[in-house]
């Protein structure tokens, strides 16, 4: 197994660096103002309630509206978790931290994509 070491700063001041995030910003420009629904157990949920998140620089710019759940709904998703680690804590210790092993590459082959997404939401 790797050990942990934090992910490095990303350095600006290189031009292939600073290039990649403001290509990284036209990408999620792209996707922003979408509606996302809730997740429980697999299944895909819209709810007329949403939460809406702005770019709290840009108070037009919609990031994105979250389907909200209601009491009944998270209470849905707390079954299902429960039901869903009785099975996954007998997975194989090293299978599961595979999985996380296999999205943290995610994260860092996209990290540009998600710096400028938490660019737009956090102003």
């Amino acid at each position: 197994m790797i050990p942990y070491k934090h992910e490095p700063f990303t350095d600006f001041s290189q031009e292939a660096n600073y290039n990649a995030y403001v290509e990284a910003l036209n990408k999620v420009e792209g996707y922003l103002g979408q509606d996302y629904p809730l997740i429980i157990g697999g299944e895909r949920i819209t709810t007329e309630d949403k939460i809406v998140s702005y770019n709290p620089a840009k108070k037009t710019e919609v990031i994105g509206r979250v389907s909200k759940a209601s009491k009944d709904l998270a209470e849905k998703a707390m079954q299902a978790a429960d039901e869903t680690f009785k099975t996954w804590k007998k997975v194989d210790p090293a299978i599961r931290a595979d999985v996380l092993f296999k999205a943290a590459a995610i994260i860092r082959r996209r990290k540009h994509e998600f710096s400028a997404l938490l660019t737009k939401e956090a102003g």
